[in-house]
């Protein structure tokens, strides 16, 4: 989101002093590939992933020993291409029902791509396509009809399995919305989606307020991405570890762990906007209350920070956002988020921990062994900044003064998931010094 994403392709280039730096983090295997558009209607995606498994870091060159996606018998190390499916390759037909489209240049596409040296392909594997109409109905046909053609064309596949909607992003043009029978609950229980301090919010993803609750057609949020997975795996179990070499799992809005802090598609917010705290369903408001509880202080359980000014506040003249008595570093700043950020947590840690599950018995065969995905936010404007008041409100504690992201990549680390981050492409020269962004510090810091 808010990323700088224009031209024909990526090239990941770096200034030489960043990669002296990064060259000195042996610890972390830092995997960059580059994505080139496939349509001109297509999407960008870019990555930078540490790989972490087995509750420990692997080096560049244990990692290459244990698993590799390059050819052994190359001398040059290669980094390997992913095209990203465009976001309107499905369509609705006269029915209401999703369809490919063009399938016909598809197809060419896809054998002209593997003739340029394409890797493989990105899929978003999405819920509100998927079970569609009504809970457990899994219709699986678009995708084996798309995943047969991939893999027919030579290409691998990278799936994204999308927990969330696209609509507000692309405008109701070729998005996808959450399930029908998701909506039709949401219509009549409107707390089942993350709430503002306004009351507003949008359809595009449960709040983790509803993970435990019961309230889908007899099953918890948990429940419902867990049945989804063992539906997908079941389905393509032929095709995971040979055509399909990485699953990313959606973890929220835009399918990134973060709080929709900064709802771009629906108005509320423009960059460089701080964002609002996202808490105020009732599920999540419950759990602020016991969390007060529990901490003796049960007044700081009725409602957020006050004094977080709004969407397109700028953080100063912000009280929270600066040194006073109630700011971010009072007892209670502290309190708040690391309850805020802390549920964050817990809701990648469940999703996770249920994905690596299923994902187990591949994990175990070098034969069929599938890459886990997780996706954080790029949050990089006020990044100079005390507070971080863009990260904070999207979930990640992360100041000049605390490390947030070492909390959320450690448990990505303990379920042996790979660290996805947008932004790689980004320099600090060429964002609006005024705004105090640093791509290149929150990447170095992660």
């Amino acid at each position: 989101m808010a990323c700088k994403c224009g031209g024909y392709y990526y090239t990941l280039n770096a200034k030489a002093s960043f990669d002296r730096d990064l060259a000195k983090t042996r610890k972390f295997l830092l995997r960059n590939v580059s994505v080139i558009r496939m349509f001109t209607s297509g999407f960008f995606r870019s990555k930078w992933r540490s790989i972490a498994g087995k509750r420990r870091i692997l080096s560049m060159d244990a990692r290459e020993k244990s698993r590799s996606t390059i050819l052994e018998s190359s001398k040059d190390k290669r980094v390997p291409i992913f095209v990203m499916m465009p976001v309107d390759i499905f369509t609705l037909d006269a029915s209401g029902c999703p369809r490919i489209r063009k399938l016909k240049a598809l197809t060419v596409s896809l054998k002209a791509l593997k003739l340029a040296g394409v890797h493989g392909i990105g899929v978003e594997v999405w819920w509100g396509i998927v079970e569609r109409f009504s809970p457990f109905d899994y219709d699986w046909s678009l995708y084996e009809e798309l995943f047969k053609l991939i893999s027919d064309s030579g290409l691998k596949l990278h799936v994204a399995l999308s927990f969330h909607s696209n609509i507000h992003s692309t405008h109701g043009k070729g998005g996808v919305s959450l399930p029908l029978w998701i909506l039709e609950i949401g219509d009549v229980n409107k707390d089942i989606y993350y709430r503002d301090q306004q009351g507003f919010s949008n359809n595009d993803y449960l709040t983790l307020g509803v993970d435990h609750v019961p309230l889908l057609s007899g099953r918890t949020a948990l429940q419902c991405y867990e049945d989804f997975m063992l539906s997908f795996v079941n389905k393509f179990e032929s095709f995971i570890g040979t055509v399909i070499e990485e699953i990313s799992i959606g973890l929220g809005p835009s399918g990134e762990l973060r709080y929709p802090a900064h709802p771009f598609g629906d108005g509320r917010w423009k960059f460089p906007g701080i964002g609002e705290f996202q808490c105020y369903d009732k599920y999540m408001m419950e759990d602020l209350k016991m969390a007060a509880c529990r901490e003796g202080k049960p007044q700081w359980g009725d409602k957020g920070p006050q004094n977080a000014g709004c969407y397109n506040s700028l953080p100063s003249g912000v009280p929270f956002f600066e040194e006073g008595k109630e700011s971010f570093l009072s007892d209670y700043g502290r309190f708040f988020l690391e309850w805020y950020s802390g549920r964050l947590i817990c809701h990648a840690d469940a999703i996770l921990a249920k994905a690596a599950k299923i994902l187990k018995k591949y994990q175990e065969n070098e034969q069929t062994s599938v890459m886990l995905v997780a996706k954080i936010g790029g949050i990089y404007w006020w990044y100079q900044t005390l507070s971080h008041p863009a990260e904070l409100t999207a979930g990640y504690y992360n100041t000049a003064l605390r490390d947030g992201y070492d909390p959320v990549v450690s448990v990505l680390s303990r379920h042996g998931a790979a660290l996805h981050i947008p932004c790689l492409e980004m320099m600090d020269s060429e964002t609006p010094p005024t705004y105090l962004c640093s791509p290149e510090g929150l990447l170095k810091q992660a």
